[in-house]
């Protein structure tokens, strides 16, 4: 059987017109990945300590980031790509000036993490 392509439209996944922040789950289009976009202006600002149980992969698509995976910290520029394994305690925030945006690529058909506590919070 030969796989069908699909589209999303911005709007259907989109939070807000013209600005990279949503989501797109698989289990509605029948692929076992789920993509995140987020974006941000503020410096500092992103995304808080977490894990999933499954693989991710991240994107810069614009600006600079602090990421923190497992142990590691990772400073990140646009084209720049981060992996975080399965199970892996992560974050990133921006470390500016300006726009930090990223597009995460869940490997799951579903998004779902666990919040930790962050001691640099």
């Amino acid at each position: 059987m030969e796989a069908e392509g699909k589209l999303v439209k911005w709007a259907d996944w989109a939070r807000t017109p013209g600005i990279w922040s949503g989501r797109i789950e698989g289990r509605d289009l029948g692929t076992g990945v789920t993509v995140l976009f987020f974006a941000t202006e503020v410096d500092g600002d992103g995304v808080r300590l977490h894990v999933h149980d499954y693989d991710e992969v991240f994107i810069v698509r614009e600006g600079r980031a602090l990421f923190t995976v497992g142990g590691r910290e990772i400073v990140a520029e646009a084209g720049d790509v981060v992996f975080g394994p399965a199970h892996a305690p992560h974050k990133f925030r921006n470390l500016g000036p300006g726009r930090l945006e990223t597009t995460d690529i869940h490997l799951s058909d579903h998004f779902a993490q666990v919040l930790l506590d962050d001691p640099d919070a």
